[in-house]
């Protein structure tokens, strides 16, 4: 099952796209993040690896499994069970400004499970995430929790 959201925001695709893909620093803009801390370095691409600790939230790993730059990219994090895909797109509006989708989707046959475990939580926190997002693209500090 799939879970997203989507927001509006009032900067070019290309600000969006550096600060969505600028992992490390997500804990600048949004709340629902504690540490964000790659294991490789450089631009993000297909295969970097990167630790994150959520409140309320296991600590886990994720690696990118696809991207096409100021487009969209998706990684994955799995644990016994459970395959957690994340993925961010951010889509061009045609009188200025950027459309950006965050969606998260549990596989596997534990899935289920943690989407019913996880899922209110879940919601909230990429409702967090794209406000955070749009904030810090349009100008401004990171919201308060």
């Amino acid at each position: 099952m799939e879970q997203s959201t989507t927001i509006d925001v009032a900067a070019p695709p290309s600000r969006v796209w550096e600060v969505v893909t600028d992992v490390e620093h997500w804990p600048d803009w949004t709340p629902t993040m504690r540490w964000v801390r790659r294991v490789d370095e450089g631009p993000l691409r297909t295969g970097s690896q990167a630790k994150i600790s959520q409140p309320k939230m296991p600590t886990v790993d994720w690696t990118v499994t696809e991207i096409e730059p100021v487009d969209h990219f998706t990684w994955v994090s799995t644990s016994p069970g459970v395959r957690t895909t994340a993925s961010h797109s951010v889509e061009a509006l045609p009188g200025g400004g950027t459309r950006v989708r965050l969606s998260i989707e549990q596989g596997g046959p534990l899935g289920s499970v943690v989407q019913w475990f996880y899922g209110n939580l879940t919601d909230r926190y990429l409702a967090m995430e794209a406000a955070g997002l749009k904030e810090r693209c349009e100008g401004g500090a990171r919201p308060a929790a």
